[in-house]
């Protein structure tokens, strides 16, 4: 399969000049690109970067615990239980899908250690699947309001490429959803494993808000340099 023909439906944000840095950034389930496109200003990056914001829509597909629903998601959710709800081959499905977007970011002139991959809530746990398993040098990992899927495979399939990637994880103390505790444990599996993790709880429920936006433009300008 070509990369263009396995690239996903996107909306970008891109800059007055060439691109020269990219955030590809995942929607959360029943969402699409278009839920954190007017994020990008409230960032607050200095002009002077040149990034270029990548959001594809993810495919639809029934959900089952969703009773069967066809929904925009990132891969099946299958049971409430937390060892068993996850759908593996469409995790592995949609990052090869994601790869493909990093590809065509290395093809357009974006260095890889100038890509950084973000997501909310499903869209965070596939940002971080791809991310630590990505074969070449990636800038950063944005995981908001997420957790861990595949994590039992995670230390043999981890690149060396990206041992140490820096990451960018938040979560609402008062999510129903994603309770705390499994972003928590992300970031805990994170420091565990050598990244250096950036971490943010918020008074919110399965959300996003300003103060929230505002830290991760910071932490972005530094993933790219410049003021």
């Amino acid at each position: 399969m070509t990369i263009q023909n396995a690239l996903l439906p996107c909306v970008e944000v891109g800059p007055r000049t060439k691109a020269d840095a990219a955030v590809i950034w995942l929607h959360g389930l029943g969402a699409d690109g278009h839920d954190f496109e007017p994020v990008v200003p409230q960032l607050g990056l200095d002009p002077r970067t040149a990034v270029r914001f990548v959001f594809p829509h993810a495919p639809s597909i029934p959900v089952t615990l969703n009773g069967g629903w066809v929904m925009p998601a990132w891969y099946d959710i299958r049971d409430t239980d937390l060892k068993q709800r996850h759908d593996v081959q469409g995790i592995r499905e949609s990052a090869r899908r994601i790869e493909a977007l990093i590809a065509r970011e290395v093809e357009r002139g974006v260095p890889s250690r100038r890509i950084v991959l973000a997501g909310f809530s499903q869209g965070g746990a596939l940002a971080v699947h791809v991310a630590l398993r990505h074969e070449l040098p990636l800038a950063g990992v944005v995981a908001l309001s997420t957790y861990l899927v595949c994590g039992d495979t995670l230390e043999a399939e981890a690149s060396a490429a990206n041992r140490g990637l820096p990451a960018f994880v938040a979560h609402g103390s008062q999510d129903p959803m994603v309770l705390i505790d499994r972003g928590q444990a992300l970031k805990e599996r994170l420091l565990g494993l050598g990244h250096p993790v950036e971490w943010h709880s918020y008074p919110m429920a399965h959300a996003v808000c300003m103060e929230e936006i505002v830290a991760l433009g910071t932490w972005l300008q530094a993933r790219f340099g410049g003021t």
